[in-house]
């Protein structure tokens, strides 16, 4: 699939990259904005090895030198077999009009090909999944896939490129058992094309197993009107790994990945970020330059989505290739999001990146609409230690706080929170300041004057951050509790972070604690109170829903986050015993009264680590992902690409609906909206929310505020006030909701604030650049 050119967006929340145009020289912006990964210098006598992500060697790796060997979709993930086009089992039909060839490129040398209209080739497997592997050319044409009898794709082989090795086809859904794919060549040109031939190199067969229930297909279910049920269905797949994901507009989600052999292809290589139509479930990858791997994320005041961090490029001991990606642990991505869902990504790594390297960081919107970014490591680990934590904060926009100039500066609590401190959860508060939780441990820390407040610790030793991950959120803010916040952290480990890895084991037990604190002086000194889950979860996700209640979902009950580390593990996962039921979390009950699993479904798709879960404009929950594999496998637990969608109740219900929402809402000020309402109540709540950033459990600005609001006399009109100050909202995007008796209309998309790019620091913008490099292409 071909990438769109970026289109000026025609959203509400208008064009974005204002910001990024700004800190880009005129004369380096063509040049930049036009670049693609074609143009990157992937191969030659420049590259280097970089160590495997945690140090792992999955069978089958290339652990040679590359250099003379260019990228090619063509890959056999751990649990398949490849089948060559000379296999016997490979039906070509008529046979003479089909050449054998012999082909250096090709996979095993050879490859079979055809010019001719009606020219079959078919193949009987067993198993959840097939690819097609072929070329692609000027003179390649149309063919139509048979899946079992029925036609499945059409496939465009034309390319104006010759690239061989390219994955033309790929299903990985099936029922497990016998199935039968056939590839008829219809004679049909293209475009320009100017030929009409199709080929085969090789297929690739996902065996499964008829144990493995993880890698059969999940039914769709029938979603049951109910107004108690909750449901869950599957419709959909990412094209790439959900390793990352945030709603970028009303129909619009974007998906990241780290660099691996994702199915979705963008310019001949594997895709490592898409966006997901939300209406269509199509997908459409995006140009990604830098390997994003373990990146953090926010929105900035001006709607910008900005991508921070990653991972090096890993070129060797890996199943991954270089992809022409380049190192991008101080990668700065800017992504414009539009209406039309033809945006893209955008970097430039020689104007726009980060102070210091960092993988796993966390970063949080300011009160002024910035981007603060927290901790992380300074290369691709596991656990983190001395030698490779960055205990430091830095800005973006780059900021002079405390005479650091747009460079990083120490952070105590950072440095004395190791082993499992990455992916700090991190919260603006509403006096401005910013609450930190890692490890153990947990701070307010005074952005502004860099000060350090320390809480009490977390009780009964249950760590709460990679890899003995949990989540956290802010509970809903009101005018009600004088926007006192509360903050609530879920799941982790007690495992003790200091012992070796090989004395761990993915059959530990994770923790079922909560632990929850309200942020004033009165609370701090009262310290945690502490509830229980229903049963303990390592990597859960907690979605906040539009009435303020808490979605928990995903996650193990035993074992710990990441891959290839620990005893027992099952396929390379270092957590088991997934969690398949979600439940209902109600901060307003009575303590002991919380926690509610009625009517809840269960899914059979185990999601676990680099799993995510968001809350979408209709009121369903996204939930996708899971990959705890160095790349792309199919054996226990496998890289997941389905996606499923949880029905809160309050879908079946008649729901209210709302218009007239501004394209931006100042702080303080009040609008109107034009209201239908189905029912004679007036029990009328307005909720805005950040859906947040979302990745290896963190909902990074996770928000929920809930607005001021009065409804006239004839039930047509609601008059809301918008958030008093940016410290309650950071400026940024918004999603309003208005619920009546706790049943939520469609949420729409606003600009908190002016929309104004947040501040830039010219002496601290040069100063970081002068003071660190362009990070290289690919680490030594």
């Amino acid at each position: 699939m071909k990438s769109d050119k970026k289109t000026k967006s025609k959203s509400p929340l208008g064009s974005r990259l204002a910001l990024a145009l700004l800190l880009v020289p005129a004369s380096a912006r063509v040049q930049s904005r036009n670049f693609t990964l074609s143009q990157t210098p992937a191969h030659g006598p420049h590259r280097r090895a970089e160590p495997a992500w945690n140090g792992q060697v999955i069978p089958g790796s290339n652990t040679t030198a590359l250099d003379d060997t260019p990228f090619t979709p063509y890959f056999v993930p751990q649990g398949s077999e490849s089948v060559d086009d000379t296999d016997p089992s490979i039906q070509y039909q008529p046979i003479d009009t089909w050449r054998a060839l012999a082909d250096t490129g090709c996979v095993q040398r050879t490859v079979h090909s055809t010019k001719f209209a009606h020219a079959a080739v078919t193949l009987s497997f067993y198993g959840t999944g097939i690819q097609w592997f072929g070329s692609k050319s000027p003179k390649h044409g149309i063919a139509q896939v048979y899946l079992d009898g029925r036609v499945a794709y059409e496939v465009d082989g034309y390319m104006r490129e010759h690239r061989k090795q390219q994955r033309l086809f790929g299903v990985d859904d099936l029922a497990y058992g016998k199935h039968d794919i056939k590839i008829v060549n219809t004679g049909r040109k293209v475009g320009d094309s100017n030929g009409t031939w199709i080929d085969v190199d090789a297929f690739v067969i996902n065996h499964g197993t008829d144990a493995h229930q993880f890698s059969a297909k999940q039914p769709a279910k029938s979603i049951v009107s109910s107004h108690n049920a909750w449901s869950i269905t599957q419709t959909g797949t990412t094209g790439v790994a959900a390793m990352q994901l945030a709603i970028v507009s009303e129909t619009h989600a974007i998906i990241i990945d780290k660099v691996e052999h994702n199915p979705l292809t963008i310019d001949g290589h594997p895709a490592w970020a898409a966006l997901y139509d939300l209406r269509t479930h199509q997908v459409r990858p995006l140009t990604m330059r830098s390997n994003s791997f373990c990146a953090g994320g926010t929105f900035l005041s001006n709607g910008t989505l900005a991508s921070v961090g990653g991972n090096p490029v890993v070129v060797d001991k890996t199943g991954a290739a270089d992809f022409g990606d380049v190192n991008g642990l101080q990668a700065v991505r800017l992504f414009d999001p539009c209406s039309d869902g033809n945006c893209d990504m955008y970097e430039n790594p020689h104007r726009i990146r980060l102070a210091s390297p960092r993988w796993y960081n966390t970063v949080t919107r300011l009160e002024d609409g910035s981007a603060m970014i927290i901790g992380g490591s300074i290369k691709g680990g596991w656990i983190n230690n001395g030698t490779t934590n960055n205990p430091t904060v830095e800005y973006f926009p780059p900021k002079n706080i405390a005479g650091h100039n747009g460079l990083a500066i120490h952070s105590p609590f950072l440095a004395e929170t190791l082993n499992s401190n990455l992916f700090p959860i991190a919260f603006t508060l509403p006096d401005g300041l910013v609450f930190v939780a890692a490890n153990r441990d947990a701070m307010i820390y005074d952005w502004r004057a860099n000060t350090e407040r320390r809480l009490p610790r977390l009780p009964n030793n249950v760590r709460v951050t990679y890899p003995m991950t949990g989540t956290g959120l802010l509970l809903p803010l009101s005018a009600a509790n004088n926007y006192i916040p509360e903050i609530l952290v879920c799941g982790g480990s007690a495992i003790d972070d200091t012992r070796p890895a090989y004395t761990m084991s993915a059959n530990d037990p994770a923790s079922d604690q909560c632990s929850r604190m309200v942020l004033d002086d009165a609370g701090i000194r009262e310290g945690w109170s502490i509830e229980h889950m229903p049963e303990a979860r390592i990597m859960p996700d907690a979605v906040l829903l539009p009435d303020g209640r808490v979605l928990i979902v995903n996650g193990g009950r035993t074992g710990i986050a990441g891959y290839g580390n620990v005893k027992d593990q099952v396929g390379q996962s270092n957590a088991g015993n997934p969690v398949f039921t979600p439940v209902v979390y109600d901060p307003e009950a009575p303590e002991g009264q919380r926690f509610n699993r009625e009517g809840m479904p269960s899914s059979n798709i185990p999601r676990l680590y680099h799993s995510v879960a968001t809350l979408t404009p209709n009121g369903t929950i996204m939930v996708a992902g899971s990959n705890p594999n160095l790349d792309l496998s199919t054996t226990a637990y496998q890289t997941e690409y389905r996606v499923e969608w949880i029905y809160p109740p309050y879908m079946f219900k008649p729901r209210p609906a709302y218009g007239g929402l501004p394209e931006k809402i100042q702080f303080g000020s009040q609008f109107v909206l034009g209201i239908s309402i189905p029912s004679e109540s007036s029990n009328v709540r307005v909720s805005l929310m950040d859906l947040g950033f979302v990745t290896h459990a963190v909902h990074m600005n996770s928000r929920l505020v809930v607005l001021a609001c009065t409804l006239s006399d004839d039930r047509k009109q609601l008059t809301v006030t918008a958030p008093p100050s940016a410290t309650i909202y950071p400026p940024g995007p918004g999603w309003l909701y208005v619920l009546v008796d706790g049943v939520p209309s469609f949420g729409h998309q606003t600009l908190v604030g002016d929309g104004a790019n947040p501040p830039e620091d010219r002496g601290a913008i040069e100063n970081l650049l002068r003071h660190s490099t362009p990070p290289p292409l690919h680490q030594a």
